[in-house]
């Protein structure tokens, strides 16, 4: 009996004590953050006013800590996210929530700019065999909207000044007018409310956002996607995907003048000139692109490759800047075409999981701050993921697919991870385990 006591009381007393094999959860919490933004090696003094007290690796430490909190205030985010941040020992922060979106705010640029940039590096670290498909490297594009709450400042800077006004807005009007019920006419229509615009490209073999632009609810897409061709630089032999509505001459030639190539959805819409008269029988053919505007302009035909292909029971029609068919065949077009709908799904997660369908703050600046670190947030939980998931799967499996990664096990395991960074996990597990299927469960937290 003295002996089971004294056993007992020997295996309490080591459970007290850490082991030495473990390690804080804060240690490798801390190790993410660094990894993604290493002291000293993306900002330097200069791109800063010289009396910040706080440095700009730990404010976007800061920043990415917000953007993963559940509360859905964003004063309490933050009143968590400096309990986390005192837990870490990060010390060189923004202390008020005014001094932290002021200075997100201010230095908008430099932070976009560098930290993308930090983050292509990255992604193209850890993707392996998913960087390129068939040589191509893919990157999908599409337009979302986000509400924003209903204020005076909101309202000016991301509805549409003349919503409302057109003579198609006007004919239904007078069209409905008549077909309303006499009840109806307490229940007037509301005013507009003010949304926000997000263009994304997307990395359509690593499932992850590479890059966006924000803007009010009337931003041109394609304007958006110009801006990007114009500004950034995007790896060789990219082949750009779009839907129906990236469609036109402009926006065609800046690809191809990017040194680009693409694969647009195209209807009715879309006028071509082509080479043989029974094109629709043929089932394709070469075509040309030259709208009366750019013929008047001096401005060459783009030639291009029209393809019918059948995806389920649907025909459409593909327009391609690949002439060569064995560059880009029909089953290569449908298998592509059908990973570029994985950026609904990238909107989806966006929305529901980060839950970012309705902004919460009330000014126009601090609403774009509050959604373009919430993608970046985003993105880096991703691209987190996979960094734990590919060098093990890839190299055993050759059935592992970016696809199967879960955003929600992602969050719920970062979360999980700020709630408990004082605990202790097994570090042959890491900051998640690596299960095949992908559910990112946090590692043991006992003491």
């Amino acid at each position: 009996m003295a002996r089971k006591k004294q056993s007992n009381r020997k295996k309490q007393k080591n459970d007290r004590q850490p082991n030495k094999q473990k390690q804080k959860n804060k240690t490798a919490f801390r190790e993410v953050l660094d990894w993604f933004s290493p002291k000293g090696e993306l900002f330097t003094k200069k791109q800063f006013h010289g009396n910040v007290k706080w440095e700009p690796e730990q404010l976007v430490a800061e920043a990415i800590i917000w953007s993963w909190q559940e509360s859905k205030n964003v004063t309490d985010a933050f009143d968590q996210t400096l309990e986390v941040c005192e837990e870490l020992g990060a010390k060189d922060i923004a202390m008020t929530y005014t001094s932290f979106m002021n200075a997100l705010a201010s230095y908008a640029g430099i932070f976009s700019s560098r930290l993308r940039e930090r983050y292509q590096e990255l992604a193209k670290k850890v993707a392996g065999r998913f960087w390129s498909d068939s040589g191509w490297t893919l990157i999908g594009f599409d337009g979302s909207r986000a509400t924003t709450p209903r204020t005076v400042s909101n309202e000016k800077a991301f509805c549409a000044p003349n919503y409302g006004k057109s003579n198609s807005a006007k004919y239904r009007k007078r069209k409905l007018k008549w077909m309303r019920r006499k009840q109806n006419a307490k229940n007037k229509p509301q005013p507009q409310t003010p949304q926000t615009w997000i263009t994304m490209m997307w990395h359509m073999g690593l499932r992850l956002p590479w890059t966006w632009r924000l803007g009010p609810s009337n931003s041109s897409e394609r304007r958006h996607v110009m801006e990007m061709l114009e500004e950034e630089e995007f790896p060789e032999n990219t082949l750009f995907c779009g839907d129906a509505g990236f469609v036109g001459y402009p926006l065609w030639n800046a690809i191809l003048n990017a040194g680009g190539d693409f694969l647009i959805r195209v209807g009715a819409n879309v006028k071509l000139l082509s080479e043989k008269a029974d094109i629709k029988k043929c089932g394709g053919g070469i075509v040309l692109c030259w709208p009366k505007g750019q013929m008047n302009s001096g401005a060459k035909p783009l030639r291009l490759r029209l393809v019918q292909v059948k995806l389920g029971k649907t025909k459409m029609w593909m327009l391609t800047s690949v002439l060569d068919r064995k560059n880009l065949t029909k089953k290569k077009i449908v298998r592509f075409y059908k990973m570029r709908w994985g950026i609904e799904i990238e909107f989806r997660g966006l929305k529901q999981t980060i839950d970012k369908h309705k902004l919460r703050c009330r000014n126009s600046d601090r609403v774009l701050v509050e959604l373009d670190w919430s993608i970046r947030a985003m993105a880096v939980a991703e691209l987190l993921a996979l960094r734990e998931q590919i060098p093990q799967e890839s190299a055993t499996n050759d059935d592992y697919n970016p696809k199967d990664r879960s955003l929600a096990n992602t969050i719920r395991a970062l979360r999980q991870c700020m709630r408990n960074l004082n605990k202790y996990s097994q570090p042959s597990d890491g900051l998640f385990l690596r299960s095949a299927h992908l559910e990112l469960n946090f590692a043991d937290f006992s003491v």
